[in-house]
């Protein structure tokens, strides 16, 4: 899923914005959108039907409806929860909102925002919305382990597999007990050259009897800790395949992928190849 963010103040057309940019990517697949609300929307009124389910305790309740839609309401929501949950089944998430946000964004009148700048204009009939989705086309997909299990299970060969084995890198805090505890990881990738080792690996792997597919995701930036880093996942005939292909994955990747990573503790930071 690719994921792209439209910030900027209250009168620039973000809405706008996003209709267009919503139209032109329905094209290419599925589109979800994501709007930063300042406050919760009137869904169920009187407390009647769901508010009495979160008045009992529920901490999230769903609506649905004979005709197919739903609505749901909810405490501790975040934008990364709400990206996960969209990932494994949507092609395009645009975010309205949320200028913190480090995803690829569209800027309007000169809003301060954290991610990458794809697009500058003062307002949103300023913007060239070919260029923006040409851009957007370039950027890093958002992928989790859900969403690289569920493009698995869409391959030809799927029914043909008895297996789908994966493997996670995460962030862990610290190797021994009195270690300083690790506050996040940086990752950059050698551009090109790792895409391409990558490719690479994913074809001799695919290449072995029994192998039908073999997906590899490397988030790069910032990582904190507990979040996921990496994923291998891997679709085959039987297990035994599927375990030695996952582990040679991960293998190959760590040693053949140019990355580069930057530890940040409380006390210190450094990049780990200069201590290696």
């Amino acid at each position: 899923m690719r994921v792209l963010g439209v910030v900027g103040p209250s009168d620039s057309g973000k809405t706008t914005l996003v209709e267009r940019l919503a139209t032109r990517l329905d094209e290419r697949g599925r589109v979800a959108t994501v709007k930063h609300l300042t406050h919760a929307p009137e869904v169920d009124t009187e407390g009647k039907d769901t508010a009495r389910h979160r008045n009992a305790g529920a901490a999230a309740t769903y609506g649905l409806t004979d005709e197919e839609g739903w609505f749901a309401t909810g405490e501790d929501r975040t934008l990364d929860d709400t990206l996960d949950s969209l990932a494994p089944a949507y092609d395009y998430a645009l975010v309205e909102g949320f200028s913190e946000a480090a995803i690829p964004q569209v800027v309007l009148g000169d809003r301060d925002h954290a991610g990458t700048a794809l697009a500058a204009a003062p307002a949103a009939d300023a913007v060239d919305v070919d260029g923006v989705l040409d851009a957007l086309a370039a950027t890093e997909p958002y992928e989790t382990l859900e969403s690289l299990v569920q493009r698995v299970k869409r391959s030809p060969d799927a029914e043909r597999s008895g297996a789908i084995a994966t493997f996670t890198g995460r962030v862990r805090a610290r190797d021994a007990p009195d270690d300083e505890p690790t506050e996040y990881l940086e990752f950059e990738k050698y551009e090109g050259v790792a895409a391409d080792r990558m490719a690479s690996i994913v074809a001799d792997l695919e290449a072995r009897e029994g192998v039908f597919e073999v997906l590899l995701h490397h988030r790069t930036g910032v990582v904190e800790y507990g979040e996921d880093i990496v994923f291998v996942v891997v679709l085959a005939g039987h297990r035994g395949e599927a375990f030695r292909t996952v582990e040679d994955g991960i293998d190959r990747l760590k040693d053949e992928v140019p990355l580069f990573k930057r530890e940040v503790t409380v006390d210190e930071e450094f990049w780990v190849h200069q201590r290696e």
